[in-house]
């Protein structure tokens, strides 16, 4: 019923899993995970629950292969099936022998890839080959993953939801909570390709890159991100046009007036000051 893939970068230590399902807001059951732990999917009829369970079993040092054998000597359910990765890449996972055709799971080196009632026997080679050849970001890798899967058939019974849930590898701190992508499409009919355009639009967020934001943010702060696009390449009649678009919503200009003093969007407070050329 579920396709999913976990990982760990070993050039940064970042942990991550990306998962797709013909079920509602599978990032809702489907994906855990814990900076500084690991990460681990819970699939098919596994109970509610298993997933911090799994997750406080690394955190006490288990060894993933030591938890996913207790899962499945404890499972009241053949179905079940789980994958564990630790903050190390050591990785084990399992499939019930009842679990829905098509169904199993690969382990590869800090990865794993694992499905259930799948289209076809092509659904996990096809994640692993594309996740082993996949070049970026850890989060990028398990979305080219994903897509793969998706490609070969994905889930049996068609499209509804799917998520991707990146951590760090080291415990969170006062400065940092160690999450670095936490996505989800909870309903969808083509759940992947939306996660996919919101990782895009996470990234343009992060790396502060205002001409995609000025396309693809929400409507209401598309002018903002076109200022300050204007501005770094030096269009100053665009930014300010921009600018003169929202002060005529209502509200915007308070607003405005406000952030003109933000070391961030300081090119903002210098197209906001009258005395300065245009």
């Amino acid at each position: 019923m579920t396709f999913s893939v976990l990982a760990r970068d070993p050039a940064t230590g970042d942990l991550g899993i990306a998962v797709s399902s013909c079920i509602l807001a599978v990032g809702r059951s489907v994906p855990s995970a814990l900076p500084g732990i690991g990460v681990v999917a819970v699939q098919a009829r596994s109970r509610r629950g298993l997933g911090r369970q799994l997750l406080g079993g690394l955190a006490e040092r288990s060894a993933p292969a030591e938890l996913v054998r207790a899962a499945a000597h404890a499972a009241e359910d053949a179905t079940r099936q789980v994958a564990v990765l630790d903050r190390a890449g050591r990785v084990a996972a399992h499939t019930g022998p009842a679990a829905f055709p098509v169904s199993g799971h690969r382990i590869g080196e800090q990865f794993s890839v694992q499905g259930n009632m799948l289209a076809s026997d092509e659904v996990l080679p096809a994640m692993a080959s594309a996740f082993e050849a996949a070049a970026g970001s850890l989060a990028e890798r398990l979305l080219s993953a994903l897509t793969a899967g998706q490609d070969a058939g994905g889930d049996l019974r068609g499209r509804q939801s799917a998520a991707l849930l990146v951590v760090s590898g080291e415990p969170p701190d006062e400065e940092d909570d160690g999450v670095r992508v936490d996505l989800r499409v909870d309903d969808s009919g083509d759940p992947v390709a939306q996660l996919r355009m919101l990782h895009n639009l996470q990234r343009a967020y992060d790396e502060a890159d205002y001409e995609t934001l000025a396309v693809f943010a929400p409507e209401g702060a598309r002018d903002l991100y076109g200022a300050l696009a204007a501005s770094r390449r030096g269009d100053r009649p665009a930014a300010r046009a921009a600018l003169e678009a929202m002060r005529s919503r209502p509200g915007w200009t308070g607003w405005l007036s406000a952030m003109s003093g933000d070391a961030r969007v300081s090119a903002v407070s210098r197209l906001l000051d009258p005395t300065s050329p245009s």
